[in-house]
């Protein structure tokens, strides 16, 4: 297994470096069930944020973007379940995707509930304002 960066994936899903784009695509297709590629959570939070602040993309076609990363089978996601479940309120708006993966490791840790000043946040199940 290797592991990937997040402008690995950026270049490959963005398209805005020909050179860099073409080298992770071919790394990319070269990746299969017996030789992943590994994609840890932080680089699933920072993709998320260079995709909405770098480049514009919206929630839904980020959505997107994740759900295809997790069936990928040349690749292997930390928390896999963590960032599937976080995908459908981060579709549906208000809570950010980083927030929603701070509360599925509380959770996961049996940390609850999660302390913030986020009001946004403060409204999911297991998350208290502060």
């Amino acid at each position: 297994m290797i592991a990937l960066d997040t402008s690995v994936l950026v270049r490959y899903l963005v398209c805005d470096d020909i050179e860099q784009a073409e080298a992770a695509r071919k790394l990319l297709e070269s990746l299969t069930a017996q030789q992943p590629g590994y994609v840890c959570r932080e680089v699933a939070i920072e993709l998320v944020w260079v995709l909405e602040r770098a480049y514009g993309f919206s929630r839904g076609r980020i959505a997107t973007t994740l759900e295809n990363l997790i069936i990928t089978e040349g690749l292997v996601i930390e928390d896999a379940k963590d960032v599937a479940h976080a995908i459908f309120p981060y579709r549906e708006g208000g809570v950010g995707f980083s927030d929603l993966m701070i509360l599925a490791a509380a959770e996961k840790s049996g940390a609850l509930p999660l302390y913030t000043f986020d009001r946004k946040l403060s409204q999911l199940d297991g998350v208290s304002l502060l």
